[in-house]
């Protein structure tokens, strides 16, 4: 499939083609959709000769805790192996990048693109895919799709270790503060923790969920609220590191002490848990191994090889800490 052939089938220029293969303005929303319908059709690669830049495009939704480092890291270091810059979007707390970003992106052509917790539309996908340009997604926000390369990790697994871990310790009362449950990996640690529950045959009573945000504030708020009801809890399983930081200060305002009064897991290991007050006990993930994975992935794509796994999980671990004992009753 050459431009002039999609030229004929969509009936413009070949010139008009090239500029919304390009991503470049002056073309008219109708015409633009026309050519990439036709392209989404009979398909499109730019020509091997077109060589790519030598840098890779990672994409952020935000770029507001530690998190997002280790992932950096990771991409880093295997970035340099290959002789290759990094080239970082913020998209100050939006999941998908806009136009501007997509035309900056095209007009680089970089070796390829990781986005991080955001997601592109299937019109960007298009328009990377035609200059043959790779994607791969890290914590996909919305279902791994199976022609869409993605990095996770065992969230289910990470969810469920956590509250059998509290469950071991004789916790009943075990809360769940969850982050946007649309979100894959936030409704695979709250479907672990609820697993856990069944398994125990201890109930989950729905007072004990809470959604809230993935930030310190969400902890505080939701933490705050839990512990101010008639029945407290008297654990509380969170969905990352931050927001059980939250939780930490949640409970000192209300005079609860970690963990005599409340245990407390995170989620991500960060690594401000291991000198929060207690040291928190948290579900590793394995950030910087997911970035260099992604971006491997993206070098395996870039080359014209096939991929041996288009979906990877990488395995998540309790590390147990001093925020966790049993409740006091149990004592």
């Amino acid at each position: 499939m050459t431009v002039a052939r999609i030229a004929r089938l969509a009936g413009v220029s070949a010139p008009t083609v090239s500029r919304v293969i390009n991503g470049q303005s002056g073309v008219a929303l109708s015409t633009r959709q026309r050519v990439e319908e036709v392209i989404r059709q009979h398909g499109y690669r730019r020509p091997e000769g077109s060589a790519s830049v030598a840098i890779l495009e990672l994409v952020f939704h935000a770029l507001e805790s530690l998190w997002a480092l280790e992932i950096i890291r990771g991409v880093e270091r295997v970035a340099r192996e290959h002789e290759l810059a990094v080239v970082l979007t913020e998209m100050q707390g939006r999941l998908t990048p806009g136009k501007a970003w997509t035309e900056q992106v095209l007009t680089r052509r970089p070796t390829g693109v990781i986005a991080v917790f955001s997601e592109l539309t299937p019109h960007q996908q298009t328009q990377l895919a035609t200059r043959s340009i790779p994607l791969v997604t890290l914590d996909p926000t919305g279902e791994p799709l199976h022609e869409t390369p993605s990095v996770g990790a065992t969230n289910w697994s990470g969810g469920l270790a956590a509250t059998r871990h509290l469950l071991e310790l004789g916790h009943e009362r075990i809360a769940m503060l969850t982050g946007p449950v649309r979100w894959p990996c936030c409704r695979a640690r709250l479907d672990g923790y609820r697993a856990a529950m069944d398994a125990a045959g201890v109930p989950v009573e729905p007072e004990l969920v809470r959604d809230s945000i993935l930030y310190v504030e969400g902890g505080l708020r939701d933490g705050g609220a839990l512990l101010a009801g008639p029945r407290p809890p008297t654990a509380i399983v969170c969905t990352n590191d931050l927001q059980a930081l939250g939780v930490y200060e949640a409970a000192r305002l209300a005079g609860r002490r970690i963990p005599e009064d409340l245990s407390v897991v995170g989620f991500d290991d960060l690594s401000f848990t291991q000198w929060s007050g207690p040291p928190m006990t948290t579900v590793r993930q394995p950030l910087e191994r997911m970035g260099a994975t992604a971006t491997e992935m993206l070098l395996v794509l870039a080359s014209g090889e096939p991929l041996e796994q288009r979906r990877v999980e990488l395995a998540t671990e309790l590390v147990v800490r001093q925020s966790t004992a049993p409740p006091r009753l149990a004592h």
